[in-house]
């Protein structure tokens, strides 16, 4: 137990302090936790978060104050976030960040897998072409993969939230109970900055429909999720409404990159004077070994950090946890057997009649894809003529196609990969409207990530087409 004079505050470097108590051998050993002019240094004989079990049922479902265990604290100690206050009658906000590797995936997987044992409808936006969560396909009520997708299903819940705050209101009810006759819901957005950073197609709509999620779903049972790669405000929507809402609710912190400590803190999402100890990578540090050493390039053991994190709003804000072990530990060619057995037999939780009318054409339509596609296309004629009528389009007299379209084009009527940039100049050299930069690169990583089926990734910042 350490604590600095008054008016000062304890800052440390870990590598010293490692030094100092004599465990170069494996600094996870050693686990800080500081509040301004406190701190608690704790020595362990082994790392306590190197191994996780995979969770128990038990663990899935939620408590007496809808809580769900999701892992453990590097003392041991049960790890939960909130699925829903029963004391305020609140479904829940939340934010999930991290770097690629982290483990955001996974951690959607096993969110999503309580939800539906615990029988919460959820919506679920996959940004990555449905990669980023496979086997959440037919476990949750709702899946679109496409950034118009997600616009539907974002429309369809504000309307379902708004249409819900009106009858709880001729009820005389200002609070949301399960099951009485609604069900909780949860609306979920992966790699969200795909759909809210400068220059997204729909930025600004996405942006409105999630504040207005934001306002009018908590206490009508319709909760909001986003999983992001970057914490800056430019890189969700640019508001303050949004980042307010998001820092009222739950924030994961899993492995950061090493400017997103000062947004978090320039952001109010971190108290100043608490200071997290950083996620490395891997728990095991890289020997030091002779460049003459033959066997040095042999030895692949490692364990790496994935599912590691800080859960900032919990009681415990500095305590390290990890997260279970949500499926296979190896890369498998199919889906993991161990992530569907997560999600249990049965249908999912499916919105309640009552609310479909709000809902729309497009929650109707959510398991045709060729009604859904027929929708998302409206989707884009609408943004194409907003841009029309707004004097975005460059020539006018040309046809606007999609910006998937004007993309193939470019690629084939070029010979060799592309870099973004180029593939920028290409499309806005064919007459259509003006796109920019971050419009290109969230419809190459789109395509890219859609199994490779149209574009493919050559190289770093690099596309070609496939087909």
């Amino acid at each position: 137990m350490l604590e600095a004079p008054p008016g000062q505050v304890i800052k440390y470097d870990k590598d010293a302090l490692c030094s100092a108590l004599g465990v170069q051998d494996d600094p996870a050993r050693v686990v800080v936790e500081t509040n301004g002019r406190h701190a608690i240094v704790t020595i362990y004989p082994a790392n306590p978060l190197a191994v996780m079990p995979p969770p128990s049922i038990s663990d899935m479902l939620m408590d007496r104050h809808g809580r769900v265990v999701v892992g453990r604290h590097h003392n041991g100690r049960p790890a939960r976030r909130r699925m829903f206050d029963k004391r305020t009658g609140s479904a829940q906000r939340a934010f999930v960040i991290g770097t690629t590797g982290a483990g955001k995936s996974r951690v959607v997987q096993y969110q999503l897998a309580c939800e539906k044992r615990n029988e919460v409808v959820s919506w679920y936006g996959d940004l990555k072409g449905g990669q980023s969560a496979p086997e959440a396909e037919g476990q949750v009520d709702w899946r679109p993969t496409s950034q118009e997708g997600v616009i539907l299903m974002l429309r369809a819940a504000v309307a379902v939230s708004q249409e819900r705050q009106r009858r709880y209101a001729a009820l005389g009810r200002n609070a949301f109970v399960i099951g009485d006759p609604d069900r909780l819901m949860s609306v979920r957005i992966s790699e969200a900055n795909r759909l809210l950073e400068r220059g997204a197609p729909y930025r600004d709509e996405a942006t409105r429909l999630v504040k207005e999620l934001g306002r009018t779903g908590r206490s009508v049972g319709v909760g909001i999720e986003l999983e992001a790669q970057a914490t800056h405000l430019e890189e969700l929507g640019g508001s303050d409404t949004l980042r307010a809402m998001v820092k009222e609710g739950d924030i994961v912190l899993l492995r950061w990159s090493s400017s997103m400590m000062a947004q978090l803190i320039a952001d109010g999402l971190l108290p100043a004077a608490r200071v997290l100890m950083p996620i490395p990578k891997q728990f095991k540090p890289e020997p030091l070994r002779s460049q003459f050493d033959r066997h040095g390039d042999d030895d692949d053991d490692f364990c790496d950090t994935q599912g590691t994190a800080y859960l900032l709003t919990s009681p415990n804000p500095t305590s390290m946890m990890r997260h279970w072990r949500i499926g296979s530990i190896e890369a498998l060619p199919g889906l993991d057997p161990e992530i569907l057995a997560l999600y249990g037999p049965g249908e999912p939780a499916r919105l309640e009649t009552v609310s479909h009318e709000a809902a729309g054409a497009a929650y109707a339509a959510r398991n045709d894809p060729d009604a859904m596609a027929a929708l998302c296309l409206a989707v884009q004629n609408e943004r194409d003529a907003a841009h029309t009528a707004g004097g975005v389009q460059a020539n006018p007299g040309k046809r606007t196609n999609r910006l998937e379209d004007r993309i193939r084009a470019a690629l084939t009527a070029m010979e060799g990969a592309l870099t973004a940039e180029e593939v920028l100049d290409a499309v806005n050299e064919d007459g259509g409207r003006t796109v920019k930069l971050g419009s290109i690169r969230n419809e190459l990583g789109r395509l890219a990530d859609a199994d490779g089926e149209v574009v493919a990734r050559v190289g770093r910042n690099l596309y070609s087409l496939t087909q």
